[in-house]
């Protein structure tokens, strides 16, 4: 296969730890050739979705923590996406306006042919946080709105809660109000814009101490470990960009049943990839834009997650219309 990824600059991934270089990585193990685009290279010229893509390899023996990991092969060179055997979409957030576009172009590219991972539409039709209400089964009591004697009343009803904006990511402006938090009001304003912008409120879940689990599913089945990000003392957020701490373990029973019920049903909508977060026995986000934790779970466990991905993405392509 010749894969083209639609990612952030290569110098600015920490190889070391990169969930998409864990792919290149496997995908590169099993034979098949890389190109790579930035965001803005996607274009529509004449009804045709185009990608200004570079070809590329790994450098075998390079050190990931050094900007020499990976050679460009030529040229740029405008291709239509439908060319490539699978296009895999890997631009980090934020999810602003430019990214709906590229999902549109993607919604169109596929409909000339083009194998798109996540597609277009699943990654547009499931917005991280907002995602979770469709498993409501699954999560704390939760809220969305950007009505402030809404969420004061949901505050006052159950005492400990989390906020946060619906577009955040790395564990940014997300608050833990306490029942007697003495800065509400200022929090509130701030985060839903004076009441001109909707946020989300969660019954703060205690299990946080014991870690932010992420949770992966690839081609509809869980990865069998997840990591588990452990806030550092005093901290709310589990999230590694945040200074959490992530360690790997083996599902639990309830982590098997979240991830069962979900997993299918993620997988049928074009979403090849997805990332849980998991706190206690709870969903917190459904991640479909760039999931990471790929290099962290198969160094701590043995489980060669990028391996995983490959497989089920030679699958995806192979059964593609």
């Amino acid at each position: 296969m010749h894969v083209l990824f639609v990612l952030d600059p290569l110098p600015a991934l920490n190889a070391y730890k990169d969930s998409s270089v864990a792919m290149m990585r496997a995908l590169v193990a099993r034979g098949h050739s890389l190109s790579f685009s930035l965001q803005g290279d996607v274009f529509i010229e004449g009804g045709q979705v185009y990608a200004r893509a570079t070809p590329f390899e790994l450098v075998a023996g390079a050190d990931l923590h050094e900007h020499h990991w990976w050679k460009e092969l030529g040229a740029a060179v405008d291709t239509p996406l439908q060319a490539f055997s699978a296009v895999i979409m890997r631009k980090d957030p934020p999810f602003d306006m430019e990214y709906v576009y590229i999902t549109h172009m993607f919604d169109y590219a596929q409909a000339q042919g083009a194998r798109v991972f996540n597609s277009g539409a699943a990654i547009r039709n499931h917005p991280e946080k907002l995602a979770i209400t469709e498993f409501a089964q699954f999560t704390t009591p939760t809220l969305v709105t950007r009505d402030m004697a809404r969420i004061k009343a949901f505050h006052a009803e159950h005492r400990d809660v989390i906020v946060k904006p619906l577009d955040g990511m790395g564990g940014t402006g997300i608050f833990k109000l306490a029942a007697n938090e003495p800065n509400l009001n200022a929090i509130l304003e701030s985060l839903t814009h004076d009441g001109q912008r909707s946020i989300m409120a969660q019954r703060y879940i205690p299990e946080i101490s014991q870690g932010d689990k992420r949770i992966l599913l690839i081609g509809g089945e869980p990865v069998p470990y997840c990591l588990a990000r452990i806030p550092l003392a005093g901290e709310t957020r589990g999230n590694l960009a945040a200074g959490g701490r992530g360690v790997a373990q083996p599902l639990s029973k309830r982590d098997w049943e979240i991830a069962r019920e979900i997993a299918p049903q993620l997988s049928k909508r074009g979403l090849l990839l997805v990332g849980l977060d998991v706190i206690g026995d709870y969903v917190t986000e459904i991640n479909v834009t760039s999931p990471t934790c790929f290099v962290e779970i198969t160094e701590q466990t043995g489980f060669d997650v990028g391996a995983r991905f490959v497989e089920a993405l030679e699958l995806a392509v192979s059964q593609a219309p």
